[in-house]
């Protein structure tokens, strides 16, 4: 129970690694708010943990706001952040991404932390303690082709969550990333471009272990990064890859 008695907002967690890190939180005793722009896969999986659900568009402030507002009106208090939601373009040539598609990648996987850094750290800051874990991606640190706006959008998370924990650690706020690999999650597909065995079969060659990451491998490492057993590690961004950056 690394996490009882904590308060955590998780978004993007109706599916896929969000929804690997509401169910770990929740047995490890956390009371969770699954938040997700889907509010019939938010209570899903809310009904599953026991825990709050959210409906919230994490690229708008008001929205952002009132996610923030319910979660300390519903626990009092917040300890854990978890800004998970995110989005990709279809690999293909860096020119041909439409202005739609990257002001959509821009607005969920960036904007939205900044957003949500308003909306709470000055509680944090208040309550002099608190954690925020970004779910970046190995396409910050070693980019795939053709997938660039991506790629790119998760080197400034990794970055911003360096910067963020510089920044507050002095008010008793860590701040740290995952870096998964391609997952077993409704994303999948979009990295690929197409879910064939022939396509599967080369994304795996590049990962060592020779599997994607699962929403329990995120479960467990954003538990342990957002405990008291690492009450000493900010501004890590840990990569769940299995050795694929080595």
């Amino acid at each position: 129970m690394r996490l009882d008695g904590k308060t955590a907002i998780v978004t993007g967690a109706g599916s896929g690694f969000g929804a690997g890190i509401a169910r770990k939180f929740a047995a490890e005793g956390a009371r969770v708010m699954v938040a997700d722009i889907n509010v019939g896969a938010a209570q899903e999986i809310a009904n599953e943990v026991q825990g709050i659900p959210c409906e919230v568009d994490v690229a708008d402030g008001a929205s952002v706001n009132a996610m923030a507002q319910a979660a300390l009106n519903d626990f009092g208090t917040l300890d854990i952040l978890v800004n998970n939601a995110g989005v990709t373009h279809l690999p293909q040539p860096m020119e041909e991404v439409t202005e739609d598609d990257f002001e959509r990648v821009y607005r969920v996987n960036m904007k939205s932390v900044f957003l949500t850094a308003q909306a709470l750290v000055p509680h944090f800051k208040k309550q002099g303690t608190g954690v925020i874990l970004n779910v970046a991606s190995t396409a910050g640190v070693s980019p795939r082709p053709r997938l660039n706006w991506y790629n790119a959008s998760k080197g400034w998370m990794i970055t911003a969550t360096r910067t963020m924990a510089v920044e507050l650690a002095p008010d008793g706020i860590r701040v740290n990333a995952l870096n998964p690999v391609a997952g077993e999650t409704p994303l999948l597909k979009s990295f690929m471009g197409e879910d064939t065995p022939e396509v599967r079969a080369k994304f795996l060659s590049t990962i060592p272990l020779g599997r994607f990451s699962t929403p329990e491998d995120m479960g467990n490492a954003a538990c342990f990064l957002c405990s008291a057993e690492a009450s000493m590690i900010t501004g890590v961004c840990m990569e769940v890859d299995g050795g694929r950056c080595i």
